[in-house]
């Protein structure tokens, strides 16, 4: 990516019970993701999209924003604004990231989370264009909500580099990024 590009970018964190939705091209939504899993969603002719991270298929929470945790509100809250910023429901498209296996010892969430979404989408006749759902460990993930493009890296305790990694180059925006 050019200097100039790097300059532009806003980087913006999706957290657990989190979504974000936008327009900007020169926005890249992140988030990490173990058990968990983000739908990253948009209309690609109004150039609108987003991403949102839930942490169990359902359930009912206390509180204001408990329902954020739940995969069945977190999907609903997502396609809704993205319909809100001028996505046509028949031209949406998904892509799905998570649901790892995170314990052997425990029940696998991370395999409920996935069936959930799968399940969900097709109910609501949304295809799923793309995505890694399952298998083991966390993910890293960036998303460009505007063009659709994805980016996942593994997260793993056990990878003990070769060499030292290159420096990252500082970001103009004076945020800090750890990589």
């Amino acid at each position: 990516m050019s200097e100039a590009a790097l300059a532009t970018e806003k980087r913006i964190h999706v957290g657990q019970g989190e979504h974000h939705i936008t327009s900007d091209p020169n926005v890249m939504l992140t988030t990490i993701l173990g058990s968990c899993v983000a739908m990253c969603l948009r209309d690609p002719q109004a150039g609108v999209g987003g991403m949102n991270h839930f942490l169990l298929p359902e359930g009912s929470g206390a509180g204001t924003d408990a329902g954020r945790r739940y995969g069945a509100y977190a999907m609903e809250l997502l396609i809704n604004d993205v319909l809100k910023a001028g996505a046509r429901r028949e031209r949406l498209e998904a892509k799905l990231f998570g649901g790892g296996r995170m314990f052997d010892s425990l029940r696998d969430v991370g395999m409920q989370n996935a069936d959930f979404a799968e399940r969900f989408l097709a109910d609501e006749g949304i295809p799923i264009v793309g995505g890694s759902l399952r298998g083991n460990g966390g993910r890293r993930l960036h998303y460009w909500p505007t063009t659709g493009r994805a980016l996942q890296r593994a997260v793993t305790d056990s990878h003990v580099p070769v060499q030292a990694p290159p420096k990252p180059e500082p970001v103009a925006s004076g945020a800090v990024e750890l990589w």
